[in-house]
């Protein structure tokens, strides 16, 4: 599904030139009124091929709206319980400390058999292994919905979010755009040659800056060198 204006698509958050030639901003399609739209003959698409990520969802409804696998863990009034995706990803990440802890085993082994201490970097490096799994498990048991699961583990490492000042308040600025003047019915009006008419007008439009996503599990540790 996405926006697209007569065979072209319009991806979000990608700036863009309209018929017209008037460029417009990235965030133009996300700030914008369905009047907006409308004006310049944008529509809303939906994919004949939609795709989804299985891990998390079922797939789409007849609405369009994608179906969400259980989350929590169900038990049926007979005592049969449904595994949750919380519990499977819980599972997941002792699986992946395992794997990361495998390779240094060997280290402990040899202490233990030669009466000797593992070096300090590895056995705080085993340490930190088992804490990021503990703290992963409780933040996948503090996410509130499936979307939220799946940003947690699969998110970008980054995202645009709107600057704040000292206050907190967000921070605009003011953006100067063109499009077509429009007589007292709404009409387009166009001069004697039939092109459009256009005017300048102001918008107030957020500051966007580029952050470490705060949505993300916590990272695991790095093996020493």
């Amino acid at each position: 599904m996405g926006f697209q204006i007569g065979d072209r698509k319009l991806p979000l958050d990608v700036a863009w030139t309209d018929p017209d030639g008037i460029q417009r901003p990235a965030n133009w399609l996300r700030l914008s009124t369905e009047r907006d739209r409308e004006l310049l003959g944008i529509t809303w698409v939906a994919e004949t091929n939609q795709v989804w990520d299985q891990k998390f969802y079922w797939g789409y409804d007849s609405d369009n709206n994608l179906i969400p696998k259980q989350l929590d863990d169900v038990t049926d009034d007979d005592g049969n319980t449904t595994t949750g995706l919380k519990t499977l990803w819980k599972a997941k990440q002792n699986d992946i400390a395992a794997s990361l802890l495998a390779p240094s085993d060997w280290r402990v082994i040899k202490a233990k058999e030669t009466s000797t201490n593992i070096p300090s970097t590895w056995k705080a490096y085993r340490a930190a292994v088992r804490t990021a799994c503990n703290t992963r498990q409780t933040e996948i048991d503090n996410c509130s919905d499936v979307a939220a699961l799946k940003e947690l583990l699969f998110g970008s490492a980054t995202i645009q979010q709107q600057q704040t000042d000292a206050d907190g308040n967000g921070v605009t600025e003011t953006i100067t755009l063109q499009r077509q003047q429009t007589d007292d019915d709404g009409n387009g009006v166009v001069d004697d040659n039939g092109d459009a008419v256009m005017e300048n007008y102001t918008e107030e439009q957020p500051v966007m800056e580029t952050v470490a996503n705060p949505n993300l599990a916590t990272a695991w540790p790095d093996e020493p060198s």
